[in-house]
């Protein structure tokens, strides 16, 4: 499987780069105004006309005022990712490192976005849980996944053996991902890349595995 790439390095369309202005002018008038006056005295109108859009414009990338606060819930990347990591023989967990890195939303990715949510989600206890049961979800169909490439790998090992195997592989990894969302988050460079750090902690993790064995 290919290394992973990063968004950023990649040319956009110019269509591309207006939605994600758009998206992200979104997510900071709600972040912002819910700071300033809290999230039951921010209405979608009022995001709306700070980040310069209709209403019906918001709802063409965000399903409601609590999704635009906290942000989209994880999802699995498209079937083709999916489907080259379950094909994929190189090692499990850099593969899993490049399928997280294809499913993270680019604001988890944005340094203003995460420093403006953070008393947010202290604030409001309610956000943070809505947005845990979400990260659940995606944990249990990342898990799915990598339950899937151990039955095609190793068709011959029962069922249960895999089923622990792939939920022991998938907290590794998501561990390894906190480490690396932590590292970047607290970083004082503005210009640090999420992404480039998971490349990097996925390494580290493959190096300290490899070289932490019995002699």
């Amino acid at each position: 499987m290919a290394g992973m790439s990063d968004p950023d390095s990649a040319e956009l369309g110019l269509r591309e780069r207006k939605r994600l202005a758009t998206r992200r002018a979104i997510l900071i008038a709600a972040a912002q105004l819910v700071r300033e006056r809290g999230f039951d005295g921010v209405t979608i109108d009022e995001i709306s006309r700070v980040a310069d859009v209709s209403p019906r414009t918001f709802f063409n990338y965000f399903g409601s005022k609590e999704e635009a606060v906290v942000g989209e819930l994880p999802a699995l990347p498209d079937q083709v990712h999916v489907d080259a990591f379950i094909a994929d023989r190189g090692d499990i967990l850099q593969g899993i490192g490049e399928l997280l890195a294809a499913s993270m939303d680019i604001a988890f990715q944005d340094h203003e976005i995460v420093r403006l949510r953070k008393d947010i989600v202290i604030r409001y206890p309610h956000l943070t849980a809505s947005r845990m049961e979400g990260f659940l979800h995606f944990e249990e169909a990342l898990i799915a996944v990598v339950a899937r490439r151990l039955a095609a790998q190793h068709p011959e090992a029962a069922p249960d053996a895999r089923e622990r195997d792939a939920r022991l592989i998938t907290y590794v990894a998501l561990a390894a991902t906190r480490h690396a969302w932590m590292t970047w988050a607290t970083s004082e460079d503005p210009t640090s890349s999420l992404l480039h750090g998971l490349r990097e902690t996925f390494a580290d993790l493959e190096r300290l595995l490899r070289t932490s064995g019995p002699n």
